[in-house]
């Protein structure tokens, strides 16, 4: 079968394949750690449980409305006020199956062949793919120190054919929070230059501070109708609901119909009963985010020290999302032949920084259990440690060095 040349450009996502790797492995019998999967491991809160039941019990489970139900939009607009300090009206919100096709939704709206859309490294892995779909031409700034960019190596990527800019903060894969001051100019650049500015807030609540992290609108006077600011969100990491896939967009409503127009082509409108569940998850309690929050930041505290004891591996401090990206360059240049390395002798799965735009690193997630993180870190530091002890045990099989 011949297939497309769009279609055999994709490149397969990396955290998919090492997954289907590991499964593998586990019904072979392998006591398997997974550090690569972006998902907190709490469970949904009792708000969204009870929306989601009481949406089946109604029994009205039908097509809905494209763009998102009146309900879920209702609270999205107190969440916009709450966190974002902007009123909003309904047309100026469009609900998705999951961030990833409200960003995808964007996309399409926004980029035509040859436009360029320029990212900063370390990116979301799924990003260049995604602009790539979308006929647009990738553009990346790469990172200074403790991965922050600069202003200065912005308007160098910067060309007449830059249409879009996205900005994930705090950063997958990293964790970072950009400086507030360089966010403040890259808004106003945007503003100015008339560039679209994609805010990816997927993390936006879990972050390692005492005060909430502006949002892009604290840099800009404009309501939402005149800027060029878009904002994307979902429920996935914020409240551990990454199976409900519910993801919105908050922007100017000329931008929102569009993609209102190409959803309606795509699936039509988002999931009834997991809308239902969203409702539940913003407008009850919030504990299950502040107790997530600070499970994570624990476990960051916790591998932070115990990745100090691997010599040779540098470590930025993730300040919020639930990863780690360290620097493995001293062990080997090529991190995808080190994260099969520590899959294949300790049954660890990592996602290779090649991935994210950061060769000879490892994304480590801590979202999980804080023993299994606590456990695979400790078959790394074996993994990589010639010098210690010739065996281990990985459940109740023991391994044998032999590197």
């Amino acid at each position: 079968m011949e297939f497309s040349k769009l279609a055999t450009s994709i490149a397969p996502s990396p955290t998919l394949a090492l997954n289907e790797k590991a499964k593998a492995l586990q019904r072979e019998g392998a006591a398997v750690i997974n550090l690569g999967i972006g998902e907190p491991g709490n469970f949904a809160p009792m708000g969204a449980i009870l929306g989601g039941i009481a949406g089946i019990q109604d029994g009205n489970v039908k097509y809905g409305a494209t763009g998102g139900t009146p309900a879920l939009k209702e609270a999205i607009i107190k969440y916009t006020a709450k966190h974002y300090q902007r009123e909003i009206s309904a047309n100026n919100i469009l609900i998705s199956n999951g961030a990833k096709q409200s960003l995808f939704n964007i996309l399409f709206a926004l980029v035509s062949e040859g436009d360029e859309v320029l990212l900063f490294a370390p990116y979301w892995v799924s990003y260049p793919e995604m602009i790539r779909i979308t006929r647009g031409t990738t553009r990346v700034v790469e990172p200074g120190e403790g991965f922050q960019p600069s202003m200065d190596d912005v308007k160098k990527q910067v060309s007449p054919r830059t249409r879009v800019i996205i900005l994930n903060n705090p950063n997958n894969p990293s964790g970072i929070i950009y400086r507030e001051e360089f966010v403040a100019e890259l808004v106003s650049f945007c503003e100015e230059h008339s560039i679209c500015l994609i805010m990816d807030d997927i993390y936006h609540q879990l972050v390692f501070r005492n005060t909430p992290l502006p949002t892009g609108y604290t840099y800009t006077p404009r309501s939402v109708e005149e800027s060029w600011l878009i904002i994307s969100n979902g429920v996935s990491k914020t409240y551990g609901m990454t199976g409900f896939r519910i993801g919105w967009v908050v922007a100017n409503s000329e931008l929102i119909s569009m993609m209102g127009k190409i959803q309606s082509q795509m699936t039509s409108c988002p999931h009834i009963v997991s809308q239902a569940a969203a409702v539940g998850a913003l407008t009850g309690s919030q504990h299950v985010t502040t107790n997530l929050r600070q499970t994570i930041q624990n476990t960051r505290d916790l591998v932070l020290r115990d990745l100090e004891t691997i010599p040779g591996v540098r470590t930025t401090v993730p300040e919020g999302a639930f990863y780690i990206l360290p620097d493995f360059r001293a062990y080997d240049q090529d991190s995808q032949r080190l994260a099969a390395f520590l899959l294949e002798k300790v049954y660890v799965v990592t996602v290779p920084g090649a991935a994210f735009g950061m060769e000879g690193h490892l994304r480590i997630s801590i979202a999980g259990p804080q023993y299994e993180v606590m456990e695979g870190l400790g078959r790394i530091r074996w993994a990589l440690n010639s010098k210690g002890s010739d065996s281990i045990y990985l459940g109740d099989q023991k391994v044998v060095r032999s590197w």
